[in-house]
């Protein structure tokens, strides 16, 4: 394959839904382009674009898939994606690479969820669209009822018509095309077809879906607008001119005809690619600096790594834009923020497992390299470090969070080694070990990619996994003042222990001064604060120590043995264990002796006497409030608030967002245990939803007491 040059490059990612045929239009798109020479499908197994053994059982997509074919002098760059919500990742990925997205429609199935899903998204990360309606061969097909689907979801003004059929079912063979105002008819399933005139029946319609179309064009340049107003019609480069505008403005979505499977209609959206889709010269790139580096083939050298993956025989793969200049084989690149260096040993151009080795790949190419020592997804290498670190792709939040646990205690190791290579190669699934929970938390987008990482965990890495409900990250406070006094005193043969702490606790109040009159002992007393310290704890929430002893009761040298013993125990909470927060610490008084305090009897007082003192403060278990908003076709608005009010929510508002319901809500964590498995049950997988951590809100008194009843009997277990 020669070498192309960033104007005769067109990057394009294809989304849809499930079962929309992304798969089998990408592989007709490689036979067009004589990239193959025979068509794979799904049910067989056999494809470019899913090749991976749980791809090949579950007959789907599960990871974005970098492809290429080559048509009319042109390099058409395809990343094939998942249609499900569970595995965005990779089409958020392929949004940071590919300046257009084709959206493809199933006309037996109209607008689906993962449509407007993954429109959203182009909308969100700023990738204009092309529609193009698949598997009108279908026995359900329905041309008029998906394009007032797609009118119905994105708006009646953005769907443009450049083709229909003349049949659709069994008898779709081809389709007017009102842009070429031409009859493509098919004579066999390998895509060979005649340019034919217009059937005198069809020509009414054909002509005005034209008139539509050029005023469409028009709408956008105002020298074409004044064109039609003065002709009353535009040439096909001014139409194209014209709709390209409202393409990239995100204002127009081009619909065309498709049946994958029979390789109809396929050649014609690869043309409307290379005359109308962007160049990777129209977008620049963005550094983390703010920086904006245009896409230019005689510009210093810089590549970005958007996604990296462990392959067989080949080890693991980082798969790049060139974002500027020229890439070669074994050119040195260095990474602006650290400065390591890396060699490209070999580059490659990407069709599945098929690398094809490249002398070089100029700015906007999309290719592959082996054997970087360092670099993974979201590093950029660039010639000299010229280039700055371009801005990291924004992945979705996680949706699922669960804990996990190797079947067999002694493959532990071995499981979070080979999940940490996993989270690797897809951002969207985050692994940590939580030190406060004693457990290994998996994160990702729902219950189904979780549920694919089990399986390569047993097939790929031969480890069994568990997953189960996580633990709650509670906190302790308190809500009253309350004082203690504890003495520590041991004697046993020489040096003794002696230490005694008087100490008063209240609630820490943000922008609230610190109190000094109390009632200590029944009488009120003013504390005198000769020393104060605040402490941002680790976990959240303050600690305010505030030394009051007077008359040199305790020396202030065990001022941070007592601090240190309190902090003790706030890591260790008296009510379930949990982290202690928001509390304001007052000593007041105490006893030492001359020779047998030391700074461990000031730790263990100070332990015992804000245990006792806390237990009496009317203390309080918090939890994490984490902020939801739902997005749901209205039909099932009530459903989506009847279940968040049995999960404890507060609602907050309703509203709309381009044609969805939107339902907002404060959530207890302990209730969104495999909350999105759940919302897609009740809204048979139309609604989605994001989250985000809020604050920490006292539990209810009900529930409070079965956290205690739960804690001591655990206590008890052990």
């Amino acid at each position: 394959m020669k070498n192309y040059s960033t104007k005769s490059i067109r990057n394009v990612v294809l989304l849809g839904s499930t079962r929309s045929g992304k798969t089998t239009l990408s592989e007709a798109m490689l036979f067009e382009g004589k990239v193959i020479e025979r068509r794979g499908t799904v049910e067989a197994g056999n494809t470019v674009s899913d090749n991976s053994e749980i791809e090949q059982i579950n007959k789907k997509s599960i990871y974005s898939t970098p492809l290429y074919t080559e048509f009319l002098d042109h390099k058409i760059n395809i990343v094939d994606t998942p249609g499900s919500d569970d595995f965005a990742g990779g089409a958020v990925s392929a949004f940071k690479v590919c300046e257009t997205g084709v959206m493809i429609v199933n006309a037996q199935q109209g607008v689906e969820v993962g449509t407007e899903i993954y429109e959203r998204y182009a909308h969100e990360y700023n990738v204009p669209l092309i529609f193009g309606v698949n598997q009108l061969d279908g026995e359900k097909a329905n041309w008029e009822g998906t394009i007032e689907s797609i009118r119905e979801a994105f708006g009646k003004n953005k769907p443009v018509i450049i083709q229909f059929p003349v049949a659709v079912g069994d008898g779709f063979w081809g389709f007017i095309d009102v842009l070429k105002m031409k009859y493509y008819h098919f004579k066999d399933e390998n895509g060979t077809r005649e340019d034919l005139e217009i059937p005198a029946e069809y020509m009414d319609q054909a002509q005005e879906l034209q008139q539509a179309l050029i005023e469409k064009a028009a709408e956008y340049d105002d020298s074409l607008m004044e064109k039609f107003f003065d002709q009353g019609s535009l040439d096909e480069d001014e139409i194209r001119a014209g709709l390209g505008i409202g393409i990239r403005q995100g204002d127009a979505y081009p619909i065309f005809c498709l049946s994958a499977k029979r390789d109809i209609g396929v050649k014609r959206l690869m043309e409307f690619m290379t005359k109308v889709a962007a160049s990777p010269s129209e977008r620049e790139g963005v550094t983390k600096t703010g920086t904006k580096v245009a896409c230019d083939e005689n510009a210093a050298t810089s590549l970005f790594i958007y996604k990296t993956q462990v392959e067989p025989h080949l080890g693991e793969v980082a798969y790049f834009k060139v974002m500027s200049g020229v890439v070669k084989e074994g050119q040195d690149l260095e990474n602006p923020e650290n400065g390591d260096k890396e060699r490209l040993t070999a580059i490659y151009a990407v069709a599945g497992k098929k690398k094809e080795k490249m002398p070089q790949l100029s700015a906007g190419d999309i290719g592959c390299t082996v054997k970087l020592r360092a670099a993974k997804t979201d590093v950029t290498l660039s010639e000299g470090a010229k280039v700055d670190a371009f801005e990291e792709i924004v992945f979705p939040a996680p949706k699922f969070r669960c804990a996990v646990k190797a079947s067999v205690q002694a493959d532990e190791e071995k499981m979070s080694a080979a999940l940490l290579k996993i989270a690797a190669e897809d951002p969207t699934v985050i692994v940590e070990y939580h030190k406060e929970l004693k457990q290994t938390i998996l994160q990702g987008q729902g219950e189904q990619q979780i549920n694919i990482v089990k399986w390569r965990l047993k097939n790929e890495n031969k480890v069994d996994m568990e997953i189960y409900a996580p633990k709650i990250s509670y906190r302790e406070t308190i809500t009253k003042t309350a004082t203690a006094e504890y003495r520590h005193k041991k004697q046993s043969g020489g040096a003794g222990q002696f230490g005694e702490v008087h100490l008063l606790i209240c609630p820490y109040e943000e922008g609230v001064e610190a109190p000094r009159n109390f009632k200590i002992d029944g009488k009120d007393t003013v504390l005198n604060i000769k020393t104060s310290e605040t402490f941002d704890l680790e976990w959240g929430g303050k600690l305010e120590f505030y030394n009051c002893v007077v008359g040199g009761a305790i020396d202030a040298r065990f001022m941070p043995a007592i601090l240190k013993g309190i902090n003790d125990k706030m890591n260790e909470g008296p009510l379930t264990g949990s982290f202690a927060r928001d509390i304001r610490v007052y000593v007041y008084d105490g006893k030492m002796h001359p020779v047998d305090s030391n700074e461990i009897s000031f730790i263990l007082a100070a332990r015992n006497a804000f245990k006792e003192a806390f237990r009496n403060a009317g203390p309080k278990i918090m939890e994490p409030i984490y902020n939801i908003e739902v997005l749901t076709p209205a039909d099932y608005m009530g459903a989506c608030m009847s279940d968040l009010q049995n999960r404890r929510a507060l609602i907050e508002g309703m509203g709309t967002d381009r044609g969805f319901s939107t339902l907002k809500a404060r959530v207890p964590l302990a209730e969104l245990y495999k909350y999105s498995t759940t919302l897609s049950s009740l809204t048979s997988g139309a609604a989605t939803f994001t989250m985000e951590f809020a604050d920490y809100q006292p539990v209810p008194a009900d529930v409070q007491d079965k956290l205690l009843k739960a804690y001591q009997e655990s206590e008890e277990d052990e």
